[in-house]
């Protein structure tokens, strides 16, 4: 059965976010750890009790735990020191409150070497996963897929094994990739006319087994444009058909989907009924 949900404020605490994706027939989501974009650079740890209540919520219902996405201001791979060392020491904090939702995924871009060159970038991420992952840890880190703008890492498959390799072969377990459909369409790969080529491509130079997430969107832009811009589902470049073979495609349906598309909770509802009863149906014939 398809697991999908989407992208939630925490605005109303950690219990009301469960509450409100079972409100519209999901079955997990994703929520930013603090302001995406700014404001207070410090982790406000949430009330222990109303996460403690978040899980049990989930579990009772035989949800999927959520997934926390990092803030957009994260660039462990700049050639500022402090960006490097405020990413660094904000996640290594985000990674030890997940502990109280064991099971947990964690996502964040890998950022964008600002002119160092792949090279340094790839080392900064490494070094930087390495610092905050440990042994015995209950949540997966995962690289999302990015559109490759500017000087963003993570466009293709093998920026994301160069990553992965570099990190201590002990915590490597613990990281694992994001699958966003509309930065893989945009970075170049053809997923509209040829997906299972894509997930051969990322079997041979990461491994399937990698991918732990799927970020479900459409894109406002045709394939290659290097744009990342989500559209709901049906209306981009992306289109139905080509969703539908995303979720159904054995290699995919049983992770877990979240929509990231320019919705606000009702029509999340909408596309998750509409790809629920899509998945239903293929899964009949």
């Amino acid at each position: 059965m398809l697991k999908i949900g989407c992208h939630l404020s925490t605005e109303g605490g950690y219990l009301s976010m469960g509450e409100r994706i079972a409100s519209v027939g999901g079955d997990t989501f994703q929520y930013f750890t603090k302001n995406p974009k700014g404001g207070n650079r410090n982790f406000k740890k949430p009330d222990p009790a109303d996460v403690e209540a978040l899980r049990v919520f989930l579990t009772e219902r035989g949800m999927t735990m959520p997934l926390a996405h990092a803030p957009y201001t994260y660039n462990p791979c700049s050639a500022n020191e402090e960006v490097r060392r405020y990413s660094c020491d904000s996640m290594h904090d985000e990674l030890l409150f997940l502990e109280a939702l064991p099971g947990s995924l964690y996502n964040f871009h890998p950022g964008c070497h600002t002119g160092q060159g792949v090279d340094v970038g790839v080392d900064y991420i490494s070094d930087m996963l390495n610092h905050v992952l440990w042994d015995g840890m209950h949540t997966t880190v995962l690289l999302e897929t990015m559109a490759g703008k500017g000087t963003e890492l993570g466009r293709s498959f093998e920026e994301l094994r160069r990553i992965i390799d570099r990190v201590d072969e002990g915590l490597r377990g613990s990281v694992g990739v994001c699958f966003d459909t509309c930065h893989v369409s945009d970075a170049g790969y053809d997923i509209i006319g040829d997906l299972d080529g894509v997930l051969r491509e990322f079997d041979r130079v990461v491994g399937i087994d990698r991918i732990r997430a799927i970020h479900l969107n459409d894109s406002m832009n045709p394939p290659a444009s290097r744009k990342d811009r989500h559209a709901k589902i049906g209306e981009g470049f992306i289109g139905f058909p080509a969703i539908t073979n995303i979720i159904t495609h054995p290699c995919l349906r049983d992770l877990p989907f979240y929509l990231e598309t320019p919705n606000e909770l009702e029509g999340y509802g909408k596309e998750i009924a509409l790809l629920k009863g899509v998945s239903a149906e293929c899964e009949q014939k």
